[in-house]
């Protein structure tokens, strides 16, 4: 068991990203993606290290940034729920849309 779930969403967004990433340089898209999956498998041992985003969504979410991209999870759920995961010069109002139709 990996400890954490990925709503599809955010699977779509890894997809996203690995393959915009990819166009250009397959090795670093590779790279990027691996680093995303290590910060997600150490918010699986400490949930809690994240930051709260109240001006994004009032659910009980937390984020952590690896390079540009935010990673939007449940700190409580089992196991650990990553709802998104968002380039960070997106707009918070794109982000807080985004954000409430991954329930």
């Amino acid at each position: 068991m990996s400890g954490f779930a990925l709503h599809p969403g955010a699977f779509d967004d890894l997809e996203a990203i690995r393959s915009h990433i990819a166009a250009d340089n397959r090795p670093a898209a590779e790279r990027v993606i691996r680093e995303i999956f290590e910060a997600i498998r150490m918010l699986v041992v400490f949930p809690h290290q994240g930051f709260r985003r109240p001006q994004l969504t009032s659910r009980p979410l937390r984020f952590t940034v690896v390079r540009e991209y935010v990673i939007a999870y449940v700190p409580d759920h089992r196991p650990l729920l990553v709802i998104a995961v968002i380039h960070g010069r997106r707009s918070p109002r794109v982000m807080a849309a985004l954000l409430r139709r991954r329930d």
